[in-house]
């Protein structure tokens, strides 16, 4: 690049814009070395736009470009991450950690993914504890700054809940001092989290791949058969359930409902979202984030498998058929729709939406217009003159002023939120299992083998 790039920050509310001639003096990378976030002499994706083959699926490309330059909140410091996407909203804005990161410690959390199994949701952080729940759904919560193992519970009570529990996993979340955990064997359990002492434990009809949401004391818990179902936090009891659409065939895993504003936002594998009072389950409105567009097998599934995102009066969601939709969350208006792909859960920042399509493709989007800031093609084949063994990618997180997502060829890759320019990469032990977690200046990451690595 040889001209001048003009980048917008904001700093305590004031706007910043700042002139540089190259990449590298905008965003330090504070040291050299695979560590120093995430410097190094890595090669980079190839840059440039890249069109799909076919024509119908080249939502990003053909999206219109909106001029505007990226213009993102200050970083702020966060504590905790409680909850499956941060909190309950799924809108962590922008978030701080130190300025170089080291690998201080790492841990097993028990089983890990296998060829026929997989972990299907990350760690939770909260009270100086970060929680995580593994294949064969033992809970095991870790001292945050030390990684020393404080407690282990083995959820399954009978050999037939180890059974029941194959290749459809669970997730934790935490919430006033307690840990609930969703299972795959048809249970949800509620711990205490200094000790692990289990408080209550209460049968649903089916399996649960999600991890639960908790807001207002109600646990909200989605399972495969699409159906959704509030949990009074203090005991246990139902206190209201919601059924959509069953669906025959839908993507391993599942997304977490959002709630905000007394709103549950849940998607369902049939594609259909609805929101839901909080407080009695009662439909508000509903609609469906579908496209009939992909022409690959599992591009015919209309499967959420993403967590929406609430941002004040702002919702925004993400479907595996090829629509992305930004909307009014009181009417399920849609503001604008944009036909990208994708299974992650986008990352919102001020008006910024930053996101992975199923196209390995991260993008920056205006979220009041829709319109495309930027896109970098990711790497999309661990052998790409064969075109095989496709790289699927988690994130993106944004921390410091820079977004980080990972590749099942157990890459961790940090990206400019500005421009979309890769700054480089560090190694994992292993592939990502899920998209990284931030707590308290520190940087979580759990691999497909189950070992919880933290960068501070």
């Amino acid at each position: 690049m040889t001209g001048p790039v003009t980048v917008g920050m904001r700093s305590g509310g004031r706007r910043l814009v700042i002139a540089a001639l190259g990449l590298g003096a905008v965003l330090a990378l504070g040291g050299c070395g695979s560590d120093s976030w995430f410097g190094g002499d890595d090669p980079p994706p190839l840059p440039g736009e890249r069109d799909a083959v076919l024509g119908q699926e080249r939502g990003l490309a053909q999206a219109t470009r909106d001029q505007e330059e990226v213009v993102l909140p200050a970083p702020e410091p966060n504590a905790d991450w409680p909850q499956s996407g941060g909190y309950s909203h799924h809108a962590m804005q922008h978030m701080v950690v130190g300025d170089t990161l080291q690998r201080v410690w790492r841990v097993n959390i028990g089983a890990g993914g296998s060829s026929r199994d997989r972990l299907l949701n990350g760690p939770v952080v909260a009270d100086g504890r970060i929680f995580t729940i593994d294949r064969k759904a033992t809970v095991r919560a870790f001292n945050a700054e030390t990684g020393e193992r404080l407690w282990s519970v083995d959820l399954p009570d009978s050999d037939e809940d180890e059974d029941d529990g194959a290749l459809l996993g669970g997730g934790v979340a935490f919430d006033r001092g307690r840990v609930f955990a969703t299972t795959g064997f048809a249970k949800v359990v509620a711990l205490r989290a200094d000790t692990g002492q289990e408080l209550w434990r209460v049968p649903v009809d089916a399996p649960i791949r999600a991890a639960p949401a908790v807001n207002s004391g109600r646990v909200i818990v989605q399972t495969v058969d699409n159906q959704t179902i509030a949990l009074a936090a203090i005991d246990g009891h139902a206190l209201w359930s919601h059924s959509g659409s069953p669906e025959t065939a839908s993507l391993l895993g599942a997304p977490t409902a959002a709630v905000d504003q007394g709103i549950v936002v849940v998607p369902y594998s049939s594609g259909e979202l609805f929101a839901l009072r909080l407080e009695s389950g009662a439909e508000v409105w509903t609609d469906s984030v579908t496209a009939a567009r992909r022409t690959d097998a599992v591009g015919t599934l209309q499967d959420i498998r993403a967590n929406p995102v609430i941002d004040g009066n702002r919702l925004f969601v993400i479907g595996n058929s090829g629509l992305m939709a930004g909307m009014d969350l009181r009417s399920g208006g849609r503001a604008w729709i944009l036909r990208v792909a994708g299974t992650q859960q986008p990352w919102l920042a001020g008006n910024v939406l930053f996101l992975v399509s199923e196209e390995a493709e991260l993008a920056a989007i205006n979220a009041t217009t829709g319109g495309v800031l930027w896109t970098t093609p990711l790497p999309r084949w661990e052998n790409p003159q064969d075109l095989s063994d496709p790289i699927v990618w988690t994130g993106p997180v944004l921390a410091s002023d820079r977004l980080i997502v990972g590749s099942s060829d157990g890459y961790a890759y940090a990206v400019s939120p500005y421009t979309g320019k890769v700054l480089g990469r560090i190694e994992l032990p292993d592939p990502m299992a899920s998209a990284p977690v931030v707590a308290n200046g520190t940087i979580y990451f759990l691999t497909t083998n189950g070992d919880l690595v933290a960068y501070r």
